[in-house]
């Protein structure tokens, strides 16, 4: 794979993203709802081992505090450039209070994934339509106007299908979850301190303090020995190549993995024990 040649650029809370003639691959939390438009290019998401893809054209809604892998590639000799209309709990909650309540649908069902393809409306088209001329970052739009787009996008959600009211408007504090099974399950990700105290349903002092309770080790020093006793797992047990392994468990770096390998097991990945 190339070097990633990547363009983003923000307006208000709305997103425009050019990743140029190479594909982008990550795995991401999304913090917050989404709507994303693909203008050209092809967007790949998988969640829970399901794929799902997205074309030139194409609009999907992302449900937030989910964890998705995210590709994206040039297709048809043409980059991929994709616009992300975030809408905040702020945002969300300053549109609930606005809202008729007796025209609220009550006991609506979420959708079971977190990824929803949209049918292609009117009402989505010709809104990103309208935001495609910013694409050229010399134009640069009022935020007023950049807010109305969002209530547009909001409102088009609203009108697809009544099930968008309960992920939009649900405002409750996510419970708390069990810390060690989720630091288990997540180990390989790129996730800061804040976000993993914010998925577990806890601010970051709370997180600390909660971790302090169940392991001597501080949590970057767990995520460390996670790391690497997975790493010898795999490369002893499984016989994996250390060139895969070393980004399967979550390092950017081969050196750095190497070198904290040595200084843990006392000999490099490349020997046995």
């Amino acid at each position: 794979m190339g070097q990633i040649e990547a363009l983003i650029f923000a307006y208000s809370d709305i997103f425009f993203s050019y990743y140029l003639n190479t594909e982008s691959v990550c795995t991401k939390m999304v913090r917050n709802h989404s709507l994303v438009y693909i203008y050209s290019g092809e967007y790949i998401l998988e969640e829970n081992g399901v794929q799902t893809a997205i074309g030139a054209g194409e609009c999907i809604f992302l449900r937030k505090d989910n964890r998705v892998k995210m590709t994206k590639l040039p297709k048809d000799g043409e980059w991929f450039k994709s616009i992300f209309m975030i809408f905040k709990r702020n945002f969300l909650k300053e549109v609930f209070q606005k809202l008729n309540k007796q025209e609220i649908p009550l006991n609506v069902e979420r959708f079971e994934s977190s990824i929803v393809k949209l049918p292609k409306v009117p009402s989505i088209e010709s809104l990103f339509l309208s935001l495609t001329p910013y694409f050229n970052s010399s134009i640069k739009p009022q935020d007023d106007i950049m807010k109305l787009k969002q209530m547009e996008g909001l409102y088009s959600l609203l009108k697809i299908d009544k099930k968008f009211y309960s992920s939009l408007f649900d405002f409750n504090e996510p419970w708390k979850i069990d810390i060690m099974e989720f630091m288990n399950g997540n180990y390989m990700y790129n996730l800061s301190l804040e976000e993993i105290a914010h998925f577990t349903g806890r601010s970051l002092a709370s997180f600390k303090r909660d971790f302090k309770k169940i392991s001597p080790l501080s949590p970057h020093k767990w995520l460390m020995q996670k790391r690497l006793q997975v790493a010898r797992e795999k490369i002893m047990i499984e016989g994996k190549k250390v060139s895969d392994v070393y980004l399967e468990v979550g390092f950017k770096d081969l050196s750095h993995f190497s070198r904290a390998y040595k200084e843990t097991f006392g000999y490099s990945p490349t020997q046995k024990n």
